[in-house]
């Protein structure tokens, strides 16, 4: 992308967060060009709108199967086309978006309408960039440090932060700058995507050859007598997962209680975005009973599971872990596999509920209408087919062995998309506070914008954990 010029003559503020704007742009409080709305429905019969980090307010029914009646949205705030919502617990996670919809959102958030003509959508890129998160970060107050604890942005310190803004014209110039190459970046996320689900195709198909008919291909077969599975070597056994592992499902929350013990945890979002749980690992601080620790402390060779989601397919997703690690304990919405020792290794373990047609029991078995589950009774009759212990141990070493290319090629990908979103929020906080100039700016015949390739920007939201609580908690 080319370089950009900066404006010829600029003037200093002081805020360390924006240390400077162009000559020709304001600096003006919130309270001067945003008023407060508060207009509460009546009804609830308005929609619920959810807000994500990536994909700003969108329908709750769109991004999650949690129904909520009307009578529990009476209340809730209304919002319309071109106003401004701030989620006030993450203004510094960039949660405030302009909303393109009309609806309702949480009663605790802030709605804001324009009062000059400023365009809502370069306020929405504003108020995401990284110097204004910072500022609002460091304006918010409550119990907590840095981008954790329970801080909150309050109207009034809001209202009286300036704010740098450039005319109209340069708004709307900015707007559709951004967007273009918001639209380019889209397409490069898009296709690395693409590559990525290619390159897990290729590991899965890998996978599950390997755990249901093993490495040797002239192996006598014979009939596994599960319709599903299919012929399995003549020299392998099917297994429950009751006879091979201990199924311990985790009650353990998120909260901290001065009764219990402090603890690490191991998370749904730890197992589900990773393979392998390792010491090293960003993991949340909480507490625990001394009965829950000796139950759920892991262990190596244990294979933990998702044992709900609001999808099926999102149900029995597994991690491993390769060694002990003390003061660390399985958390809620997960299931602790403990293998026997001399009947499966933890790592074969793992592998086989990897693969897409052991796994895809787990999907039918769950149930569930906005939310599926697994009973522990589901896991512990779930089956698998069962090689010798050493077969298993040279089944992983080739699995390893052939996946790690594609592993490989699918952490590189990933890292180019991290790189690529590094990039776009530098360029947006440039643009947005006028350390570079685009008033010269002119499209090309490239720079074609589809709301439908825009999407693309939110490809790694997942929605197993949501971005806020909607207020409805």
């Amino acid at each position: 992308m080319k370089q950009l010029p900066a404006y010829p003559n600029y003037q200093l503020t002081l805020s360390r967060w924006v240390p400077q704007i162009p000559l020709t742009w304001q600096y003006l409080r919130a309270k001067n060009f945003l008023r407060e709305i508060d207009d509460r429905s009546t009804t609830g019969e308005e929609i619920l709108l959810s807000m994500r980090q990536y994909r700003g307010l969108v329908p709750h029914n769109d991004v999650s199967n949690k129904h909520i009646g009307a009578e529990h949205l009476i209340g809730y705030k209304r919002t319309f086309p071109n106003e401004l919502v701030l989620n006030r617990m993450q203004a510094g996670n960039a949660m405030f978006f302009r909303s393109s919809l009309s609806g309702l959102v949480s009663p605790d958030y802030a709605v804001f309408r324009t009062l000059r003509n400023d365009n809502p959508e370069y306020l929405g890129h504003l108020f995401r960039s990284a110097p204004m998160r910072g500022l609002f970060r460091s304006e918010s107050k409550g119990l907590g440090t840095g981008t954790s604890g329970f801080l909150r942005l309050y109207s009034d310190r809001f209202a009286s932060l300036p704010i740098p803004l450039p005319s109209r014209p340069e708004q709307d110039q900015i707007v559709v700058y951004l967007r273009a190459q918001d639209a380019h970046i889209a397409r490069f996320i898009k296709a690395k995507r693409e590559l990525i689900g290619l390159l897990t195709e290729q590991k899965l198909r890998i996978i599950d050859q390997a755990v249901t008919r093993g490495l040797n291909a002239s192996v006598k077969l014979k009939p596994s007598g599960i319709d599903w599975l299919g012929n399995i070597p003549s020299h392998w056994d099917v297994a429950l997962l009751k006879h091979i592992s201990e199924v311990r499902f985790s009650g353990v929350d998120k909260h901290s209680h001065d009764h219990e013990i402090p603890v690490r945890l191991c998370n749904y979002t730890d197992v589900y975005k990773n393979d392998v749980i390792t010491a090293d690992m960003n993991l949340m601080h909480a507490t625990a009973t001394s009965a829950e620790i000796f139950r759920l402390t892991l262990k190596a060779g244990d294979v933990i599971i998702t044992k709900d989601s609001e999808t099926p397919s999102d149900i029995a997703v597994p991690a491993w872990v390769p060694a002990d690690l003390s003061g660390v304990v399985c958390a809620y919405h997960l299931g602790l596999l403990r293998p026997v020792s001399g009947k499966v290794h933890g790592e074969y373990l793992f592998r086989s509920l990897g693969a897409t047609r052991i796994t895809e029991q787990f999907h039918v078995l769950a149930t569930g209408v906005t939310r599926f589950a697994l009973s522990k009774h589901d896991v512990k009759n779930a089956v698998m087919p069962l090689p010798p212990s050493a077969e298993q141990e040279l089944i992983c070493r080739w699995i390893d062995s052939e996946c790690r290319p594609l592993e490989e090629a699918i952490h590189r990908t990933e890292e180019e998309i991290k790189l690529i979103r590094e990039y776009r929020d530098r360029l947006i906080a440039d643009v947005v506070t006028g350390q570079v100039d685009v008033r010269g700016w002119i499209p090309g015949p490239d720079d074609v914008v589809a709301d439908i390739n825009l999407a693309a920007l939110a490809d790694d939201e997942s929605d197993t954990e949501t971005e806020d609580d909607d207020g409805d908690d």
